[in-house]
């Protein structure tokens, strides 16, 4: 089956995009009360930046020049107001910017979280889980950090300017046209630095994630490694992306290291401008010594902002990969969603109308169905099939032969390309997702158990079941014979995904979970073909449990498990070529036949070598 993965290098290299932008910042919608707070105190902030020299000169010329006291009272006053102001002020700038952030973030995961519930099984099918798991850490986290305080930073360093500007051109127009000079060349060179750091940046951030994607290979195929002694190449492989990392690092540091430097280097010649040109004009008392203190103040304070600015548009540069990989995961056209008319009547996945859902037997239709995964192969062709409601289906066939595409419909996990699937006669695209996924139950080869105990993994079937209810569940497919074994019982642990537990240990879970969930429609994906045969006559048991009364829909490997189905279907290329019993196919001299006797033989083997 071919794929189209999502490609986590596409985003790294976008140009400033607005539109997505926009998109982005319809997450502050919520936020406005805060963010016209924060703006407002990142303006006061400014404008109390720009008044602090106009305070000094003040006390230089009212007082110190004069050898006066009369106006200390007035100084000191004035002192106190505005450290009580900035002090206020600062505290309401963090105080508000980090709610800001706080809040965005949370805004920004919960709506990709309800997105991923969502999407069908082919989002999953040509997206790592490493590029979801990053969209929801860390690239969230970037773009709250930006939108929280890259705006408030930039209103901030823009006041600055403007008003720094404004003020030395009042005061003195020579002077601060004299400073205003060296604006073009600051402008320049924070341009040209900060594009060669946050290309050296991208690359760093293009090879982080292919280190990390290292990382989790290796950790994850760590037996794999050391069965076919692949560490030495493995190191090698590493090593060369770790050196990559370092190569783009270093130039990145460089790039870094000089920008601050030359910022300096400019700075110091306004300074010298201002001490030459206004030292003349004190000494020809054109004007005051506070006034050349305004402005040496002023141009240190002047470069302050510019740096700020340089460095938030950059950030926004940066961020923006960050915003389009987001803006792609809550964006994704999901294939399979439910009509209006549909949710207006049975409601949606996080919202159901379960007042009007009606029950569900379990009689299961295909029609006519064609079904081809994107950008691959046709994997059933005009398929047609029956099952009544309490049949009990197996479905048999070598690897691609359209078996889990048959129960992936059932389940509509995918859609048929043409043709309908019906449940209890209509076609399911009739009905809500919810109603459907509400009443089936779906055992896997290898299930998933979720952090926590045995007793909430059992609840996870029918959440409002009481404890009486899952024991009860736990009971039937004897899944308690091992459970009371614990010193917990059923508040044992079992770990991350179950890893405290042996496969036939969760198998047996899961079939209690699904028992409680009592669904009308059971879904069995091979539950028996990764476990030994003493644990697989168990499990058998409570595949007998869980099957009866309902729809049961059961791919098998071992051929052993399903010689009680009601009906057999054998597969091949999608298509039926065997059907009935196990006793009419044995009968029968085909396929089935043939792979059953060749299990028997090979099974027989195992038994005499383990005696």
């Amino acid at each position: 089956m071919a794929m189209d993965y999502i490609d986590e290098e596409e985003f790294s290299e976008t140009s400033f995009d607005l539109s997505v932008w926009k998109k982005i910042l319809s997450f502050l919608a919520p936020l406005k009360k805060e963010l016209i707070i924060a703006l407002l105190m990142a303006s006061v902030l400014a404008l109390s930046d720009i008044g602090y020299p106009l305070l000094n000169r003040f006390g230089i010329d009212t007082i110190i020049a004069s050898g006066s006291l009369d106006f200390l009272p007035v100084f000191i006053g004035g002192y106190v107001f505005y450290m009580f102001a900035i002090g206020t002020t600062v505290f309401g700038f963090i105080h508000f910017a980090g709610k800001i952030e706080t809040h965005l973030a949370y805004f920004i995961r919960e709506k990709a979280f309800k997105k991923l519930h969502s999407l069908p099984f082919s989002y999953y099918d040509q997206t790592p889980v490493g590029w979801i798991m990053a969209r929801m850490t860390s690239d969230s986290r970037k773009l709250s950090d930006i939108l929280a305080w890259g705006f408030i930073d930039l209103v901030w360093g823009s006041l600055m300017m403007i008003g720094l500007s404004v003020a030395m051109l009042v005061i003195n127009l020579k002077l601060g046209l004299i400073v205003l000079t060296v604006l073009p060349v600051l402008v320049y060179l924070s341009i040209f630095f900060r594009i060669r750091i946050l290309k050296a940046y991208r690359e760093i951030r293009k090879i982080n994630s292919k280190i990390t994607g290292a990382y989790n290979e290796s950790l994850g195929g760590a037996k794999t490694t050391k069965t076919l002694v692949l560490e030495d190449q493995n190191f090698t492989d590493f090593t060369g992306l770790t050196q990559g990392m370092r190569t783009s690092s270093v130039k990145a540091a460089i790039f870094s290291g000089l920008y601050l430097p030359s910022i300096i280097f400019v700075s110091s010649i306004a300074t010298g401008l201002i001490f030459y040109y206004g030292g003349i004009d004190v000494s020809r008392q054109v004007i005051t010594i506070g006034t050349l203190y305004v402005f040496l103040s002023y141009v240190l304070q002047f470069f302050d902002p510019v740096m700020q600015l340089a460095n938030i548009l950059a950030r926004f540069q940066q961020a923006q990969a960050s915003a389009e990989r987001i803006i792609s995961l809550i964006e994704h056209p999901v294939d399979i969603q439910d009509t209006d008319a549909v949710i207006r009547t049975y409601g949606t996945l996080y919202e159901p109308k379960k007042e009007n859902w009606e029950s569900l037997t379990g009689q299961v239709t295909f029609d006519d169905v064609t079904f081809k995964y994107k950008n691959g192969e046709t994997v059933l062709a005009h398929f047609n099939l029956d099952v009544t409601a309490g049949e009990s289906i197996a479905l048999v066939g070598h690897t691609g032969a359209g078996k889990s595409t048959i129960v992936n419909l059932i389940c509509r996990f995918y859609e048929p390309t043409s043709g309908r699937v019906l449940v209890d006669g209509i076609d399911y695209k009739d009905r809500s997702t919810a109603w459907l996924h509400d009443s089936l139950g779906y055992v896997l080869q290898d299930p998933h158990l979720f952090s926590g105990t045995i007793r909430e993994n059992i609840r996870y079937g029918r959440l409002e079941a009481s404890d009486a209810e899952v024991e009860k569940a736990a009971e039937l497919v004897e899944a308690d014979l091992f459970i009371k074994k614990f010193d917990q019982g059923y508040d044992n642990e079992v770990g991350e995904g179950g890893g405290l537990l042996s496969v036939g240990q969760k198998q047996l879970i899961s079939f209690a979970r699904a028992l409680l969930a009592d669904p009308k429609i059971l879904i069995l994906d091979e539950a028996t073909s990764s476990v030994d045969m003493e644990t697989e006559e168990s499990i058998q048991k409570a595949i007998d449990t869980v099957m009866k009364g309902r729809t049961t829909f059961v791919i098998a490997h071992r051929l052993s498990t399903i010689v009680k189905a009601d009906r057999i279907l054998v597969l091949e290329n999608g298509q039926i070529i065997e059907q009935g019993t196990h006793e009419a196919l044995l009968k029968n001299d085909g396929y089935y036949q043939t792979l059953y006797m060749n299990q028997f033989k090979r099974r027989a083997s195992e038994e005499l070598l383990e005696t």
